[in-house]
């Protein structure tokens, strides 16, 4: 995942990258998909991870915020996100 963790903490998905940490609520997140664009397209986005040397880009929209992660394997984030917020339920 080049450095990018994803886990549960709570209610909360957290995302670890170099000394950053992101607490996302679970009820919060709308939509996970994959963005194809180089840099993401939503110009106001929080983005995480390097965007050189990685081919993927997550997006994790929530009811307020916009987060683009930057890796090497999105099928992975995604999955887990999905189970994390399946989990929830």
């Amino acid at each position: 995942m080049l450095g990018i963790n994803v886990t549960q903490s709570d209610e909360n998905l957290v995302i670890k990258w170099q000394l950053s940490k992101f607490e996302i609520p679970l009820s919060e997140i709308v939509e996970v998909t994959q963005d194809d664009t180089y840099g993401g397209s939503e110009k106001n986005a929080i983005r995480i991870g390097t965007p050189y040397g990685t081919t993927d880009r997550v997006v994790i929209k929530t009811q307020s915020i916009i987060y683009i992660l930057f890796t090497s394997d999105a099928a992975a984030i995604i999955k887990k996100i999905e189970d994390l917020g399946n989990s929830e339920s």
